[in-house]
């Protein structure tokens, strides 16, 4: 769960970052040029922080992202990313030590971000600080932990990427919950009050597509029964908050009634290849990594056979 989490994590965050910046800090378009490219320097992250030892544990969703003010000056503004799903005593130090080998490097302006997504109410500092004679170090960064956000605001707020904070939400759907059965009904209702509130948003559709990708394989469904009704699901809130047609277009459909209904057997069917091709897609990157394959099957909801094919 937790690698696949993190690919997840990395994937959503690129591809909705201006509106991942806007929710944790909403005076970004202010400072920021969203205008200008915005940089994942991956190799560079790498560069910074090699393996240690003989294990090699890939930063994947450790982020380092470079992005230009709106003061006109060719100025980088290194924003430095984690995603933290299991907090340790020695993490502030670990931040601390990011901050001042991208500043070495980079002499430049750094801010840097932390989601904590463990699903513990208790709060975590987001400080690192050295007193020792007369000499004193403070390091402050920013924090977003998803437990102390709330389903209401997340639902009513409009930015896209508070709907990416409540599909992660749903992982703690399942405490307390001893069947199977039952978590999966819960998680449903879940997934299903997000897929209504994205589509009821007015988003582009390539961006209601990403979150829908992170939402449907963040937290998968323990039974296929469950997962099958959530896609026709799907289908049917995406069939209905289609662009609303003119009165000459309403009349057609009304007219082609018959039609209509075999059109939808074929987009129900184009709806389940398309699901199909990305679990696919996921299970290969998985396989890549190097996850076993009984863990990807489970995860994705693929049988070991159709995994070993890929």
């Amino acid at each position: 769960m937790a690698k696949k989490a993190d690919i997840l994590w990395k994937a959503i965050i690129e591809e909705v970052f201006e509106d991942f910046l806007m929710f944790i800090y909403p005076g970004a378009r202010e400072i920021i040029d969203f205008s200008k490219e915005v940089q994942f320097l991956d190799k560079e992250m790498d560069q910074l922080f090699p393996p240690e030892g003989n294990h090699y544990t890939p930063k994947v969703v450790d982020k380092l992202v470079k992005l230009y003010t709106r003061n006109g000056a060719e100025e980088l503004v290194l924003v430095h990313l984690e995603v933290q799903g299991q907090y340790n005593e020695s993490f502030n130090e670990r931040m601390f030590s990011y901050y001042s080998r991208i500043f070495d490097k980079y002499r430049k302006p750094i801010t840097a971000f932390v989601i904590f997504t463990e699903p513990f109410l208790v709060n975590r500092t987001n400080q690192y600080e050295r007193n020792f004679m007369g000499t004193r170090l403070l390091y402050q960064f920013n924090t977003l932990k998803i437990s102390h956000q709330k389903d209401e605001d997340l639902l009513a707020s409009d930015n896209p990427f508070a709907l990416v904070v409540l599909s992660a939400k749903t992982a703690f759907s399942r405490k307390k919950i001893k069947t199977k059965e039952e978590r999966d009904k819960v998680l449903r209702d879940l997934k299903l009050s997000i897929v209504k509130a994205l589509h009821n948003k007015d988003y582009p559709q390539q961006k209601i597509n990403k979150i829908m990708k992170f939402l449907r394989f963040y937290v998968n469904f323990e039974t296929k029964e469950i997962n099958d009704i959530f896609e026709q699901d799907i289908q049917l809130i995406t069939e209905k908050t289609t662009t609303t047609m003119g009165i000459d277009e309403l009349l057609i459909a009304m007219a082609e009634d018959r039609g209509a209904k075999k059109a939808e057997k074929k987009a129900e069917a184009q709806a389940n290849r398309k699901a199909l091709a990305e679990k696919k897609a996921i299970a290969r990157n998985f396989k890549k990594l190097g996850v076993a394959i009984p863990d990807i099957a489970k995860g994705v909801g693929l049988t070991v056979e159709e995994i070993e094919r890929l």
